[in-house]
């Protein structure tokens, strides 16, 4: 009995042994292709981290690349809004150099103000702070520019033909039939008495004693009221007006008219002094020849004294804020 459970026990052990041995040997089978699978993951993984690598080493190249393309990008831009914002400076002081040369040799303002009035539409539309030091400035220059008083030289030459177009038609004190301011004469009239003895005489019958004195002086009144009013008495300040020829009128007033036609050159070529001088002969003539009570030679009169009140060289002002302003900016940049 024993042997035969011995025998059993031993025919039972050797099939869990053989069981386990199969077993052991599938495993170790296993084993083997996950290890042989393992080998091949690894061998794919490194090759995975090659490229991996490869592909981080492209990313960092391309990354740097553009890294060093943005910044090239980024001067470019800053280089090219330096040279846009030095471009409008540069252009607004060439426009404000060339309105103040006009300006000077017209002697107005309106070229330089339109100038300035440009360069604030430009920085306005243009939009950067570091030009707003510049803006300022020419604000400043403009209402500098508007405040100073500029002779109109368009309007003083009209005025100017209007006293020319005048001329012909002012009296002169020499002309025989020019209207005098001679002091009316005042008819006395005839006493009551005396118009009695005038009609008592038509009648026939005799006058009274006294009527014949009364009627002789009424006579001798309005006799003499006739002869006053025979002669006009005229004072006259300039004794050499009254020499001047009938055929020697016409020299006159064309001489006037050429000293009247000398200012106005003068003041369009921004002569002030000479034709202060052309309108000071000018007057000094029509003093002296024409007949001052009239009212067309008391308007031209009053026409060249206006002229000359406003015919006065004013310097135009230099926009010295806004110039100083561009060579700051400009030195910033």
């Amino acid at each position: 009995m024993l042997a035969i459970v011995a025998l059993a026990l031993a025919w039972t052990g050797r099939q869990r042994v053989q069981t386990l041995e199969s077993e052991l040997v599938r495993r170790q089978q296993d084993s083997a292709e996950q290890a042989t699978d393992a080998r091949v993951m690894a061998r794919q993984a490194q090759e995975l981290a090659r490229d991996s690598a490869a592909k981080m080493a492209l990313l960092e190249a391309r990354v740097a690349e553009s890294a060093v393309q943005r910044s090239q990008v980024e001067d470019l831009m800053q280089s090219i809004a330096r040279s846009r914002d030095e471009n409008v400076l540069a252009d607004i002081e060439a426009a404000l150099r060339v309105a103040l040369q006009h300006s000077a040799i017209t002697g107005s303002t309106e070229p330089l103000l339109a100038a300035l009035q440009q360069a604030e539409e430009r920085l306005a539309r243009h939009s950067q702070p570091p030009l707003e030091r510049v803006r300022r400035a020419i604000a400043k220059d403009i209402e500098r520019t508007r405040d100073v008083g500029v002779a109109d030289i368009a309007a003083l030459t009209l005025r100017l033909d209007e006293a020319i177009r005048a001329v012909d038609g002012l009296p002169l004190l020499s002309r025989p039939d020019r209207q005098t301011h001679a002091v009316p004469v005042v008819r006395t009239p005839v006493a009551p008495k005396a118009a009695a003895s005038a009609a008592s005489a038509a009648d026939g019958s005799a006058p009274e004693p006294g009527a014949w004195r009364t009627a002789w002086l009424a006579f001798g009144a309005q006799v003499w009221q006739e002869v006053r009013g025979l002669v006009r008495v005229t004072r006259i300040d300039q004794p050499e007006a009254m020499l001047v020829a009938p055929e020697q009128a016409w020299f006159l007033r064309e001489n006037l008219k050429l000293r009247l036609l000398n200012a106005r050159l003068a003041l369009l070529s921004r002569q002030f002094d000479t034709a202060q001088s052309d309108l000071r002969d000018a007057r000094m003539a029509l003093d002296r020849y024409f007949d001052r009570q009239a009212r067309g030679v008391q308007a031209v009169s009053s026409t060249l004294r206006q002229v000359m009140t406003q015919a006065r060289q004013v310097g135009v002002p230099r926009p010295d804020a806004t110039l100083a302003a561009i060579a700051a900016a400009a030195a910033v940049r």
